[in-house]
């Protein structure tokens, strides 16, 4: 017998525990006092817990039954986390797409969800309209917002029917799904991930545990999940002014005034919110005596990146923590910004890759021998011994099972043990003596030369420590096997040469790193770019498959 369970359950007990606390205090855009402080929209847990309740008795009272499949697309906000609570209380299956997935992405997404409704802004219900023969199942379509020229209910007409409901609470189990969540697509096209209502309730669980969060902290979300896990670790949950989908470009000193005013605890952003974050804490000496844990994911952190942030902390305890983990299985290991500059940033400097941690309590690993095939079950792998360089595999309570409807990508991707699935990163790596992992970059992104193989993230961190250099991208060119690997550079914002006698001496110096060290010694070609594509999401993992075809262009010019 399943336990019973929804994701919500964590939100009611803080409700009850400490129900006039702050849940969410929500920035208003380009408002200010008179005394020029930030001006923001506060949401207690009573609130939170009470409107997502009505709003879950509203779906009902629609038509909405247990597993169908509610669309969300509203922008980051107190409105977000409010439906989100309402869709999983109300026993429905919430579907969340990244926006910045592009259009064709995310008509293609949805249409393999083909869900019962749509609650979302008026201009995703004129898309929903334009592509109704794609959409013929969605008759549940809650406007969020000013509606239009059409009719339907409203977010506060759902609200108004659930205040007059008499339906009681519906029960789920922990086996029930909760969610569909797209992958980034940084590697191939995006896929959905089926997460049930017991894997995001231990996801919060293993985020407690590991980094010791209590109720009563403020947290600068920077990213919507982490406002989502924050309100169930009783957290307030800071939605600050940004776009969360352009975390490059936020406003630095925005964020600062935001820690500041608000006596900020804890932060989450991608690698390159911190980066823009950190320059301008670095460049005006700024500290926060608040600050206790900053956390970063979506890619490894450069090194650059946490010695700046690690300016930020007053206590010899504060930390930056990059947790790494994947839309599948999320969190598997972390380790501090301390440990990284202490013990393991020069040997990612030499090659060694980038030290992720060790997995957390409740995790397995495995590295296991590198394939492209699919592997029906754990008797079929080969683990490696620690120091080799393998595929990594993981299962934990947080591991999904299955994509939604993509047998082939749930075939490539899970192990079966028995009843237990594991679930194939898709990343390479190895552990080393103390039990941490060293992660090397994508599987789907290593070089298959005629001499070996190149793995990306060990070869691009030896050529990003030219001080000019900000990141770097290795790309193979030909056929798998008889690829020729090129070596892509971005300079430093603001230090790209203007000239080409300037272009010539960097990448002349970048050959002479790459010849001084076995691991890059057989690279040759070198190409700079102005700004490497990257994913929409964090903003950092660069999509290398964009570059592949850009980069034989280059040459063939050469």
């Amino acid at each position: 017998m399943s336990l019973l369970l929804n994701t919500a359950d964590r939100l009611r007990k803080n409700a009850q525990a400490f129900p006039d606390q702050a849940a969410i205090l929500e920035a208003v855009p380009r408002k200010r006092t008179s005394e020029g402080q930030l001006v923001f929209n506060e949401t207690s847990f009573r609130e939170l817990d009470d409107e997502s309740e009505q709003l879950a008795f509203g779906f009902r009272e629609l038509g909405v039954q247990p597993g169908d499949k509610l669309t969300l697309m509203v922008p980051y906000s107190a409105r977000m986390l409010k439906l989100t609570f309402g869709i999983v209380k109300s026993g429905a299956t919430v579907v969340l797409v990244d926006p910045g997935m592009g259009r064709t992405n995310i008509l293609n997404c949805l249409e393999q969800v083909n869900p019962e409704g749509f609650i979302g802004i008026p201009i995703v219900q004129v898309a929903r309209m334009l592509n109704r023969r794609r959409f013929c199942n969605a008759r549940f379509n809650v406007t969020v917002g000013k509606r239009w020229f059409w009719s339907g209910p409203t977010y506060d007409s759902v609200l108004k029917r659930g205040r007059e409901s008499s339906l009681k609470p519906y029960a789920t189990n922990a086996t029930d799904p909760a969610a569909i969540i797209f992958t980034s697509g940084s590697t191939g096209p995006p896929k959905g991930v089926l997460y049930e209502h017991g894997m995001f309730d231990a996801q919060i669980g293993m985020l407690q545990e590991h980094f010791q969060i209590k109720p009563g902290g403020i947290d600068l979300a920077a990213f919507p999940l982490f406002g989502l896990f924050n309100t169930g670790l009783g957290g307030t949950t800071v939605i600050p002014e940004m776009d969360p989908t352009r975390p490059a470009d936020v406003d630095p000193a925005l964020m600062v005034k935001t820690i500041e005013q608000l006596g900020v605890t804890q932060a989450f952003g991608s690698p390159a919110f911190w980066n823009r974050v950190g320059r301008y804490c670095e460049e005006h000496h700024l500290q926060f005596p608040t600050l206790r844990c900053a956390l970063s994911a979506g890619a490894p952190v450069p090194v650059h990146v946490l010695k700046r942030v690690m300016k930020f902390f007053t206590q010899p305890e504060d930390d930056i923590f990059t947790p790494y983990g994947a839309t599948e299985s999320l969190p598997i290991c972390s380790i501090g910004g301390r440990e990284v500059l202490n013990e393991t940033a020069q040997k990612t400097s030499r090659g060694a890759g980038t030290c992720v941690g060790k997995p957390l309590d409740r995790v397995q690993l495995k590295i296991i021998r590198l394939t492209d095939e699919p592997i029906a079950n754990m008797d079929e792998i080969e683990e490696l011994p620690t120091g080799e360089i393998g595929e990594i595999i993981v299962q934990a309570p947080t591991t999904t099972k299955e994509y939604f409807h993509h047998p082939e990508g749930t075939k490539q991707a899970k192990i079966k043990e028995g009843d237990i699935v594991w679930h194939r990163m898709g990343d390479t790596g190895y552990l080393d003596e103390q039990g941490r992992v060293w992660f090397c970059g994508r599987k789907a992104h290593r070089v298959l030369t005629e001499s070996g193989t190149l793995y990306t993230i060990p070869s691009e961190s030896i050529l990003a420590e030219h001080p000019q250099v900000y990141r770097c991208a290795l790309v193979g060119i030909g056929k798998p096997g008889e690829q020729v690997p090129v070596l892509i550079a971005e300079p430093e914002e603001g230090k790209f040469p203007q000239s080409l006698e300037g272009q010539q001496q960097l990448l002349r110096e970048l050959q002479e790193i790459a010849a001084a060290h076995e691991l890059t010694r057989s690279i040759k070609h070198f190409l700079l770019h102005e700004s490497l594509p990257v994913d929409t999401r964090h903003n950092v993992k660069i999509f290398r498959e964009k570059l592949v075809p850009w980069a034989a262009s280059q040459l063939k010019r050469s």
